[in-house]
């Protein structure tokens, strides 16, 4: 008998609020512009693109392209995205590595 294996899809584990707003709360906290892109577009799979295009007034092409890896979207446009996912971006000091 032989093991297969599947790629891991981190949208599987992203099935309720608190979850997505956990996974979104950890990369916002790294700062990794390119690694926030692709965790809102993980939550975006997750609570559904057509749907997330709707509550955002973004076309879903649009969304898809502004979310994709290598992107460069507007800050408008990630507002909206966070908006429309429930998140507020809040500026807060940045505590100092001891």
């Amino acid at each position: 008998m032989s093991l297969r294996t599947v790629p891991f899809d981190v949208v599987s584990e992203l099935d309720n609020d608190a979850a997505m707003h956990e996974y979104l709360s950890q990369v916002f906290a790294d700062g990794d512009s390119d690694e926030i892109l692709r965790a809102l577009g993980h939550v975006a799979r997750a609570r559904g693109m057509a749907q997330l295009a709707a509550d955002s007034g973004l076309g879903r092409e649009n969304l898809y392209n502004a979310l994709k890896p290598g992107a460069k979207p507007r800050f408008d446009t990630i507002l909206r995205v966070c908006h429309a996912l429930g998140v507020h971006l809040e500026p807060r000091p940045i505590q100092p590595v001891a």
